[in-house]
């Protein structure tokens, strides 16, 4: 048994709510999708039987390490780019954190961006969910078949938090 990192699991409690079970929506561009993890990101993975230490397995290890969310002081924040990362790609949240903090945006989570997050002065998690609520509005712009999914991207901002 993997010893996960306490704030990995506190977030993980909230993305499987959020995620919820299996789902198999022909607007959803993902396709087949159980606690959140999709046939197409993950084609080699028995989605229908797929079972929740599973799903916890394949974010940390494709999500939670890659992000190299450790060292953030704010969990809220942590849970936050974890949660867009898992929706909409691990470079995708770590550019919008970059581009709040100040930083080069080069998705990649490092040392120079850990440190403009944890002394940003101002609200950073309020300009991060305004963020990711621009980015959710903007992908609906440009793709108007998405809009069915704009009213539960939305809320789901909101409701990620512990």
């Amino acid at each position: 048994m993997i010893d996960f990192p306490e704030i990995f699991m506190r977030c993980m409690n909230i993305i499987l709510i959020n995620e919820g079970g299996y789902v198999n929506n022909p607007s959803d561009l993902g396709g087949e999708t159980k606690f959140g993890i999709s046939k197409r990101s993950f084609p080699n993975e028995d989605i229908k039987n797929m079972t929740i230490g599973r799903a916890i397995e394949l974010y940390y290890y494709n999500y939670w390490i890659p992000m190299d969310l450790a060292g953030i002081n704010n969990a809220e924040l942590v849970l936050q780019i974890l949660d867009f990362g898992i929706n909409t790609g691990i470079r995708t949240a770590i550019r919008l954190i970059q581009k709040i903090a100040g930083v080069e945006k080069d998705g990649i989570m490092g040392p120079v961006t850990r440190r403009a997050i944890n002394n940003f002065s101002g609200d950073i998690l309020l300009l991060y969910k305004y963020g990711r609520r621009e980015h959710y509005r903007s992908l609906v712009k440009n793709n108007p078949q998405l809009n069915i999914f704009l009213k539960g991207w939305l809320k789901r901002i909101d409701k990620t938090k512990f």
